[in-house]
């Protein structure tokens, strides 16, 4: 669930990394494989109508209307709260999602991250500084200098 005009990615690829938690194996079973790595190794920020119309998303809701909209979902699967189950039951029989493949898919994470040089450690100080507002940011004609 996501608002219009929210965006998320993955990032990690812009600091020489791949997102290791998971993300390759629970979205490549939501939109497919050839996508995901797709997407993931893009490192781009996409919209909530980006992510939707790849399947990533499955319900698109108005900005601000977020918080009333779980509501409203907990309130229909209340209601289908069987069948909802059941069909969940059936899903992850059909696509399981095993403890040795997230941990092997960790291993391979670590042995990446302990790879990483000094330059991409930088990027990822940078990335984390600009998400978390600590970038000021300097006007120089047409361009924007970001600086830590």
């Amino acid at each position: 669930m996501a608002e219009r005009g929210t965006k998320m990615g993955f990032p990690e690829i812009l600091f020489n990394l791949f997102p290791g938690m998971g993300a390759m194996t629970l979205l490549g079973r939501k939109i497919g494989y050839t996508k995901a790595e797709k997407v993931i190794l893009s490192g781009k920020l996409y919209t909530a109508e980006e992510m939707y119309e790849l399947g990533a998303v499955d319900v698109l809701v108005d900005p601000g209307s977020g918080e009333q909209a779980v509501y409203d979902f907990i309130r229909k699967e209340a209601r289908q709260r069987n069948g909802a189950l059941a069909l969940r039951a059936a899903r992850e029989l059909s696509q399981p999602i095993a403890h040795d493949e997230l941990m092997r898919i960790a291993e391979i994470w670590v042995d990446a991250a302990l790879r990483l040089e000094s330059k991409d450690l930088r990027m990822m100080e940078r990335l984390v500084m600009r998400q978390t507002g600590k970038v000021e940011t300097a006007h120089t004609g047409d361009s924007v200098v970001l600086s830590a």
